[in-house]
């Protein structure tokens, strides 16, 4: 005969047990959830913050031209430059010492060093240059030149190389380098650098 104290006893324990069992199931809901917030956590910092992006350095514009001597016998241009070096990086780019090549048709006509500095991160440094430009007196006197003046659009190409290094969060470090490549008309009639497009090169 079971009495009904004892029945209350296992009832009241079965019911601890079951409650015990209900709480460590919320406990390991919650362990399970944390680890995968966690995780996702992880997965994004590593796919955005800590990605390492190679910066862009290129030709933005010329504000002004403080000589503009362009004929089919000379060409003699002071041009106010404004490069830019675009840093998506969560992190500043600090780079070294460099130097800015401009040519007409594969002839290098004149270059600008460009001092070491950093970018900072997520930021366009710009940088505003007088650039000198001076054609050899072989170039001008050939017809593809004085074709070029005859039509008012004078053909450039600048090229560059920056070396240098990302910080992020001031421990993770990588080098990067960066290719300028770009391609840009002088406007003689206008007095304007026009149509400047720039390649990425790895």
């Amino acid at each position: 005969m079971v009495m009904p104290g004892a029945t209350k006893e296992a009832g009241r324990s079965h019911s601890d047990d079951e409650l015990r069992r209900q709480k460590r199931k919320k406990w390991a809901l919650y362990i399970i959830a944390f680890i995968i917030f966690q995780t996702g956590v992880i997965v994004f910092f590593s796919m955005t913050v800590m990605k390492f992006r190679t910066p862009k350095f290129r030709v933005r514009s010329a504000t002004s031209f403080d000589t503009f001597d362009v004929q089919p016998s000379s060409f003699n241009v002071m041009m106010n430059t404004q490069f830019g070096i675009k840093n998506t990086n969560f992190g500043p780019y600090k780079y070294s010492n460099s130097t800015v090549y401009f040519y007409y048709r594969g002839t290098q006509i004149g270059s600008v060093f460009i001092p070491k500095s950093k970018a900072n991160f997520r930021r366009i440094k710009k940088l505003n240059v007088a650039v000198s430009l001076v054609a050899p007196t072989s170039l001008v006197s050939n017809s593809e030149w004085t074709n070029d003046v005859s039509s008012g659009i004078v053909p450039l190409t600048s090229t560059s190389r920056l070396s240098g290094k990302i910080e992020i969060m001031f421990v993770f470090k990588k080098k990067k380098s960066i290719n300028m490549n770009c391609t840009m008309d002088l406007n003689i009639s206008a007095k304007q650098l026009q149509n400047i497009k720039c390649k990425v090169i790895l």
